[in-house]
This record gives C-alpha cells, structure tokens and sequence, in this order.
C-alpha cells in the first residue's frame, strides 16, 4: 500500500489508474488456454492458463489420495505436471481426465515429510531453508553464508542421511533475514528507531472492519502503522503470527469507514485488481510489488518451506517458520509483507524474508495468503468485495467522488510493461511531498480511501 491519498479535486487526473482484471495482460501475455481433444479414458494432458493450473493442482490431493507426490506447472509445454507414485491405470486416468501429465516418482509426499521431520530434528541451524521441490521429487536444502565449520558439517551430514534421491544440498551466497528496514512506505516508531514495511492485500477483517494482510514479523516489531513517515498511526495490528506457524499480521484500519480497495498499485499509477486468493504452484510465474524495489518478477520454485531466520533477539536463537513458498523473485529490506500475485489477480503470498538483493538475485520466502486469511478469520477485499472474490474486477474499480479523498481512478484498459514498471517504481520508492502524501511508483500495493 503506499496509501497514496489524493484530494478529490486531483482524483480525476488518476483516471486510467485501475486496470481491471479484463487487461490483465499488463503484465505478461496470456498463455495459450486451449484444450486438446481425447476421450475421457484416453485424453491427452492439456494445455492450461497458469490459474487453471492451480485449480487443477489443489483438486490432486483429493483425486488421487496417498498415489499423489505433488505437481508442478511447465511454463514451456504450458500443462501440469502431475507426481504420482505407484500409480495404477486408475490414478493414472483420473489425473489425464482431469487434464495433468503423468510423472511416475519415486518419493511420496509421505517420505519427503518425514525427510523434512529430520531436518527439523537434527539441522535447525540458522541460515538455513528446506523446501519440497516437485519438479526434482525432492527436498532441496539451502544454507546461506553464515553456514560454516561444525554447523555446515552438521547440515550436510544430515543431508547425506536422508540419501541423495530424497534430498539436496546446495549453497547461497546471500544471508536469510527478514526484509524490514527503516525509510518509506508503511511505518511504525519503535524504541530501535523507525520501521518500515509493506503493505500486502487489503481485507476485511471477520467482524467487517476494514484491514490489511502484511509481515508477521512486522507486526511483532512494532504496534501501531502510518502512511508516511512522520504521520500519525492509521492502523493497529490485530493478531500477528511470527515466528513459528507462519509470518503474518492482520492490521486494523483506525478508522472503521475507511474503504480499502482490492488492488494493487503496480507503479505508473497502474493497478491491479486482486479477486481472489489462491495457491501457489511449483513452476509458475509471480510477480512481487514493495515499497523498496517495486515491481519484480520470477517463479515459484519449492512450497512448504522452513527457513531459519536468525533470531533477532538472541545472538544464538533461531526464529523458525515453516509453510512458506519459495521463489526466486528478488527483495530488498522493505519490502517485508509486501505482495505477491499473479497476472490474472490471483493473491498469493506475503514478502517474508530471504537472501540476495534485486542486483546479485537469491531466494525470497513468502507467506501463503490463504493461509493468512483462514487463521485470521479475514477475506480479501473491502466491505462488498470480499463476498465476492472471484467475481468480475468491474464492480471493485475506484472512481473520483466529491468531498472527501480518493486514491486511484477510473477503470482504464491501458497496458503496463512489467520491466518499465520495475525500474519506475525503484526509482519513485521513497519520494515524498506534502504532508502526509506520497507519490512515486515504486510503492507496493493496495491503497485506501477515506
């Protein structure tokens, strides 16, 4: 959110500043959508959008019980890739049917769990991550810089226990933190000095009142959020979860009449328009706004993931957290809790913390969205959107009304190209004018209205 708050009177020079979910082309063309013929028992895998990709992959668990091993989403053949172990000619049509491609493995989910309980077990180390990756049948362990002497002999003679068909070890040249720092965006003051992070989906909390999704970690670190860095606190945090279970925060708008659209500002004063929350699939293409870097993209490349932070209190403590995708779309401290979605508006993650940086690149986890939203009791959007998640964007596009402030504008089938995108919005992150408004294009998601 950079919650860019524009006087009414300018409302009508933001027209065009809505893309609807109609355009979502604004980021990457569609991919192909066509289906390939073939009798029920006999058809081919077909060709998918990266969304019915991921319809399909959260159906698989339930279509094929204990044979399913996990999928992923090929980019080039444009079908999912099914896992399926022991598969008999049953499992094997009903996967086809439903339009996958068939891959017999040799790990169950079953084994790479238990492979991931040991890990657990006897590598808690900080700086480092594991997570199942379905295009390899694996679990790929990652261990960051810091990882040297008795602690890399330690990981990596776990690794070698589990056996080189169930897990890998490779290195990362960066260090795993979560990205907060101090600067623009959203913000809090704390005892430390200034924070700041990102703002990542706007919601609707369970008793109806206007929120928003952002890093747990963020809402551990500090209470109370402003909009600019020396403006007064607009939101509280409600509940927050970090480390542990996950790494999210829901924050309550102060103002129970604030309305909070369902979008995300993807700089150039372009948004787009989030519709429903989904879950993430190995393979396919994400793209991450925050207040730092701006627009970035890349893929999803392992689910379920652990990393271990290192504690930010205790020097020799490690601050785990566990059910996190991982990518290797880059971020920046700063750009903690904010979005990760799809070209088609899908939700799906939250920055949580990672290595690298947007020059040399690394891994970023994130918190899944549907998972945020099912403990917390919150649905994606404001008020009237949120009964409606998956419906059409039209009826969610802001528009410039009299007496009052405004962000956005009208429905606009302008394109916006993706790297454009990224390199205005790192340049724009950080720019203020006025009291209490921020412009520049960099900043990283949904906005309010009053």
């Amino acid at each position: 959110m950079s919650h860019k708050r524009i006087p009414k009177r300018k409302a009508a020079m933001a027209a065009g500043g809505v893309v609807a979910l109609g355009a979502a082309a604004i980021l990457l063309p569609q991919a192909n959508a066509s289906q390939d013929g073939g009798s029920p028992a006999t058809a081919a895998p077909k060709t998918l959008r990266a969304t019915d990709a991921s319809d399909l992959a959260s159906r698989l668990p339930g279509l094929l019980g204990d044979t399913f091993a996990g999928s992923y989403w090929d980019s080039g053949s444009k079908q999912l890739v099914v896992n399926v172990v022991n598969g008999d000619d049953t499992a094997v049509a009903r996967v086809e049917q439903a339009g996958g491609k068939v891959r017999e493995v040799a790990n169950s989910l079953a084994t790479l769990k238990t492979g991931a309980q040991t890990l657990k077990a006897d590598a808690t180390i900080p700086g480092t991550a594991w997570a199942v990756d379905p295009r390899t049948n694996k679990i790929v362990v990652t261990a960051d810089s810091t990882v040297t002497g008795s602690a890399w002999n330690r990981l990596e003679s776990t690794v070698d226990g589990l056996g080189a068909a169930r897990a890998t070890l490779k290195k990362s040249a960066g260090t795993f933190k979560t990205f907060v720092s101090g600067g623009d965006a959203i913000f809090s003051q704390t005892d430390a000095g200034g924070v700041r992070c990102s703002l990542g989906f706007n919601v609707t909390a369970g008793d109806g009142t206007p929120a928003f999704l952002t890093a747990g970690h963020c809402g551990v670190a500090a209470d109370q959020w402003s909009d600019s860095q020396t403006g007064q606190p607009i939101a509280t945090v409600d509940q927050a979860t970090f480390p542990g279970v996950g790494d999210f925060s829901l924050v309550k708008y102060d103002d129970a009449a604030t309305e909070a659209p369902s979008e995300v500002n993807v700089g150039n004063g372009q948004t787009v328009q989030i519709v429903q929350a989904e879950e993430a699939t190995v393979g396919t293409q994400v793209f991450r706004m925050g207040s730092t870097t701006g627009l970035n993209d890349g893929t999803v490349t392992g689910l379920d993931a652990t990393v271990n932070f290192q504690s930010e209190t205790d020097p020799s403590g490690v601050d785990t957290v566990t059910g996190l995708i991982q990518t290797d779309v880059c971020a920046e401290p700063g750009d903690s809790g904010g979005s990760l979605f799809t070209r088609e508006g899908g939700a799906i993650g939250l920055t949580s913390g990672g290595s690298g940086d947007c020059t040399q690149g690394g891994e970023t986890f994130f918190q899944p969205v549907t998972t945020a939203l099912a403990a917390t009791g919150a649905t994606l959007g404001a008020g009237d959107q949120a009964g409606d998640q998956a419906g059409g964007a039209g009826d969610q596009q802001g528009g410039a009304e009299e007496g009052g402030d405004s962000i956005g504008g009208d429905a606009s089938a302008g394109a916006v190209d993706p790297s454009q995108a990224a390199g205005d919005g790192q340049e724009g992150a950080g720019t203020e004018t006025g009291a209490g408004t921020e412009t520049g294009s960099g900043h990283h998601s949904s906005g309010r209205r009053h």
